[in-house]
């Protein structure tokens, strides 16, 4: 069959999609995806798993009942929209234990009742780039451990934005009728965002690291060569959360799963840990779900100029014509292109401009849009 999973890293890796190949005898097993937490809109994904080599995705879950409760009686009922079921969870009480509680297919699933961990905030996020030719790597430093006698585990997801520019700039028109260059500013938009949500999940745990504290960790790393996301300015916002022991071992366990897929001896989907049980039979479920008090949450910049970045070569492909006659600028104007430059050079003092497609001067044909986001800083408001 084929499962579209994200599996887990340890120390420094990531979690990465694969596609997992089950048994017949272990097909149609119940797949769960989400974390209970506090303050935020809970999500959970619930799929079957399909026979080996189906050409279908996984089977959306659809009419389940789905709650979160909690050992002191409190239950938070999930509402289902396009295969999800959310519910919005204020505060979780960390003296309670709460799991997830589900109804499907005359069967009756609860993940194992646990207390909500809380998670430290993040101390630090910033790039390094070890050398000219390097990927620039993200490394994380958790604030100090609440405990510090064993060993802490943490995985992290990051929202992306990064500024896009268009190919070229122009600060005049044509003007037909004075048969002219004429200023004119703020023609077209040539700077945008755009914004990317990584389905990469980084797991780590702090066995390794003094005092139980993990220190400039590399989360992930940001191309230098051929990377839109660096030609100009970068920003991500990065998302902490404590989990256990066990939930880190799940991760490293579909991790395992996800690089020895298709071995004699790759142990199958349906033997990975899980915290989630079938009540009313035996029947193996896919999935861990974990609880969390709270998620912290940290943003930081890279700037181009920081590093050292190398964007594609830029050949001008904007149409230049020397000393033209005004019916030829008419024309151009009446094709749809635009005045870029006007300007006398040379010894000879001739007349050189330069004119672009609205493509090459608006940048939402490059996918961006131009409204400003709110937490946006400029490199100067770093300083």
């Amino acid at each position: 069959m084929i499962l579209c999973l994200m599996l887990g890293v340890t120390l420094s890796g990531c979690i990465e999609e694969f596609e997992a190949d089950i048994p017949e005898e272990d097909s149609s097993l119940l797949v769960v995806e989400g974390t209970i937490c506090s303050g935020k809109k809970n999500t959970f994904i619930l799929t079957r798993s399909q026979p080996v080599n189906s050409s279908y995705a996984p089977l959306v879950v659809v009419g389940a009942k789905v709650s979160v409760r909690g050992s002191d009686g409190s239950e938070y009922k999930a509402e289902e929209a396009d295969g999800c079921y959310a519910c919005w969870i204020e505060s979780l009480n960390p003296d309670v234990t709460y799991c997830l509680h589900i109804e499907a297919y005359g069967e009756v699933y609860e993940s194992e009742p646990q207390k909500p961990l809380r998670t430290e905030n993040i101390a630090d996020v910033h790039g390094v780039q070890d050398t000219p030719d390097s990927d620039i790597d993200i490394l994380i430093t958790p604030d100090a451990p609440f405990e510090s006698g064993h060993a802490n585990y943490y995985s992290w997801t990051y929202d992306e934005t990064w500024e896009v520019q268009s190919d070229y700039t122009t600060s005049m028109y044509y003007d037909i009728e004075l048969m002219e260059a004429v200023i004119k500013t703020n023609q077209f938009p040539w700077r945008g965002w755009k914004d990317a949500t990584s389905s990469a999940i980084m797991v780590g745990g702090s066995a390794n690291y003094a005092g139980q504290h993990i220190r400039d960790m590399k989360l992930y790393d940001v191309g230098h060569y051929l990377d839109e996301r660096m030609y100009h300015r970068y920003t991500s916002l990065i998302h902490q959360r404590a989990i256990t022991k066990a939930e880190y071992e799940y991760e490293l366990a579909r991790r395992q799963a996800g690089l020895e897929m298709g071995g004699l001896f790759t142990p199958q989907p349906s033997a990975l840990p899980s915290n989630i049980h079938c009540l009313t039979s035996n029947k193996h479920v896919i999935g861990f779900v974990g609880c969390s008090l709270n998620t912290s949450e940290y943003r930081f910049f890279l700037d181009a100029t920081d590093f050292a970045i190398r964007p594609p070569a830029h050949e001008d492909t904007r149409k230049w014509i020397t000393n033209p006659e005004s019916w030829l600028c008419r024309q151009m104007v009446e094709s749809g292109m635009f005045l870029c430059v006007w300007e006398i050079s040379g010894t000879d003092g001739s007349l050189q401009t330069a004119w672009a497609t609205e493509k090459q001067l608006d940048v939402r044909y490059k996918g961006a849009y131009i409204e400003k986001p709110d937490f946006w800083k400029e490199k100067s408001e770093d300083e």
